[in-house]
């Protein structure tokens, strides 16, 4: 008896042991990629400081997972191929979830609703339709979820792609494209809001599912299953505890989900 109660304590300890070791696996530091330029999602700040929602997003998963974090920006071209080359572990950048990009990384739990619209000069273009828009210039974000929409959709139309979210509002502004399209609340918050900006207004539909997806979420590489379950977890319980939602409010006056 004592020799199988010895047996147990040993068990016991192992268990504990393993646990801990697990514990101290699953709390790796992590360094996340967001985009930067894209505000109010994500972008540099006149100290030079990386912020915005999608950073606030990361730091306070990070804060429930107990893990230390650094996010980083990176252009939006090559953000799912530096995640799947391992140069950082997670993508928080308010990425649409698409059946093309699914083949390509993981993805979290939906973490915020989207719809896109194009933009243009005040009274210009009620109708965005295809047919309407033959032959205009249109300008899009290179690798965007609406640059695949513009592929497949304005066949007729001339689309202009650029590496950042506002090289086309300048172009816009510029007369050398037409339109753009984007994120509908990146326009309504951020571009629309300028002085500069006020000759100019959303135009059209809204659009959304197909290859603009259904919602944004986190991407991570497809084999990183436990940092996966992890992030779902601390995203449940970001919102559960109204954090996300404090964060949200901080930015914007209406909710996201």
């Amino acid at each position: 008896m004592i020799e199988f109660r010895k047996l147990k304590s040993v068990l016991a300890i192992s268990v504990v042991a393993f646990g801990a070791l697990s514990t101290a696996a699953l709390a790796r530091d992590l360094r996340i990629a967001t985009e930067g330029t894209y505000a109010p999602w994500s972008f540099v700040d006149e100290q030079g400081t990386l912020t915005g929602w999608d950073v606030d997003i990361a730091n306070a998963l990070c804060e429930e997972m107990k893990v230390k974090c650094e996010v980083v920006a990176q252009e939006w071209d090559g953000i799912i191929p530096g995640l799947n080359a391992k140069k950082y572990d997670m993508i928080v950048a308010s990425m649409t979830v698409t059946e093309k990009r699914k083949q390509q990384v993981a993805f979290s739990k939906k973490y915020k609703n989207t719809t896109s619209q194009f933009v243009a000069e005040k009274g210009t273009y009620p109708d965005t339709s295809p047919e309407a828009l033959k032959g205009k210039r249109i300008g899009v974000q290179r690798g965007s979820s609406q640059d695949g929409f513009l592929t497949d959709t304005y066949k007729d139309s001339e689309i202009v792609r650029y590496d950042k979210t506002t090289d086309p509002e300048m172009d816009l502004m510029a007369g050398r494209v037409d339109l753009m399209i984007a994120n509908r609340v990146t326009s309504l918050v951020n571009f629309l809001t300028r002085p500069e900006a006020a000759n100019y207004e959303l135009v059209g539909e809204e659009y959304s599912g197909g290859v603009l997806g259904e919602g944004n979420a986190i991407a991570l590489r497809k084999d990183d299953t436990e940092l996966l379950g992890q992030v779902n977890s601390a995203l449940d319980a970001i919102m559960a505890n109204g954090t996300y939602d404090k964060i949200t409010s901080k930015y914007f006056k209406f909710k996201l989900m």
